[in-house]
């Protein structure tokens, strides 16, 4: 473990050296080196993510598929989105465009004289169990991402944006990061938020999401595996999660759909939204059976994805009861 921590960081530092400093100072902007050694850290970070992925999860897919593919150019888009986010580009954009938001709401916190109580302070024998901590703060940020997500099923104007996600009717691994650029970017303030008002440390919390899209990227695969019936209740599985995604099953029916959970079931358990039935469905949006079109590429899939977000936001939108693409709740 150590040598491949030295590995990394000489990978790190040669990359932030000879790859950021020159456009930085040629582009006069050294304002910004200290940034840009966290950017290119997470660059790093996110090529390694991606290989072991690709590593794992491929064979894995071609081992035991729940679909056999005859042509998989479908699935191309997703590997975009997969590197436009693990690489850090679309939380650069939340950096540039939200992070400015979030300071400012933490100092005006400061100033009315909250300040975030962390759960060390709750119950002071955690300071001497740290991985008892970090358990403790992933259950409360996964409680709050199974909420997060409920509303995006819940809104239209939300599900306008969803869409692009649940749009893939070739599920795989590559599929996690498949989301709207404005819907990645309500995602990761809706997080920053929850880590701010919880007063989750900042290691703690990029570890916590390390750990969940890990598990979120195994759920998406295209691969026949689940953990048991005691497993399945423990973390959420392919299958699973499969059944969110499944026409039918995922975002229809009185509570929007079924298994929101991003890593424990139990909230589906608890909250009524729980489905673990055995046998896999097709995935997709209904409206897709009728024809209707979410886009091929990421352009089109991105402008169709604004055009509802205008429909569902205009007065005839907001009335118009369940959100485009699913049945009324039965």
């Amino acid at each position: 473990m150590d040598r491949l921590t030295e590995v990394f960081e000489a990978a790190h530092a040669a990359l932030f050296e000879r790859g950021a400093l020159p456009v930085l100072y040629h582009l006069g902007l050294m304002r910004l080196a200290e940034d840009a050694h966290v950017a290119t850290w997470w660059v790093l970070l996110g090529l390694v993510q991606t290989a072991v992925l690709w590593l794992v999860l491929r064979p894995l897919e071609a081992w035991r598929p729940v679909e056999r593919w005859a042509d998989r150019r479908a699935v191309r888009v997703d590997v975009l989105y997969t590197l436009l986010d693990r690489l850090g580009l679309i939380a650069l954009l939340f950096f540039v465009a939200l992070r400015p938001a979030v300071d400012g709401l933490e100092g005006a916190l400061r100033l009315a004289g909250y300040i975030p109580l962390q759960l060390e302070d709750v119950a002071p024998p955690l300071r001497e169990q740290p991985l008892a901590a970090f358990l403790a703060y992933l259950v409360a940020l996964d409680l709050l991402e199974y909420w997060r997500h409920r509303l995006q099923h819940r809104f239209a104007w939300w599900w306008a944006l969803h869409g692009v996600h649940h749009s893939q009717r070739q599920l795989s691994f590559w599929a996690d990061d498949r989301n709207h650029v404005l819907d990645s970017l309500l995602a990761d303030l809706w997080r920053a938020l929850a880590a701010l008002l919880i007063g989750v440390p900042g290691g703690q919390f990029a570890l916590i999401v390390l750990v969940t899209r890990g598990v979120e990227s195994l759920s998406h695969a295209n691969v026949r595996l689940a953990f048991g019936r005691a497993g399945e209740r423990l973390v959420v599985s392919p299958r699973f999660h499969r059944l969110h995604h499944a026409i039918g099953a995922g975002h229809e029916g009185p509570a929007g759909g079924s298994n929101f959970a991003a890593l424990l079931p139990v909230w589906d358990v608890l909250f009524g939204t729980a489905d673990f039935r055995r046998h896999a469905l097709p995935t997709g949006i209904r409206d897709q059976l009728d024809g209707a079109d979410y886009g091929a590429g990421f352009w089109a899939q991105q402008g169709q994805a604004l055009r509802r977000l205008v429909a569902a936001l205009a007065p005839a939108g907001r009335s118009s009861g369940p959100a485009p693409g699913r049945e009324p709740a039965r």
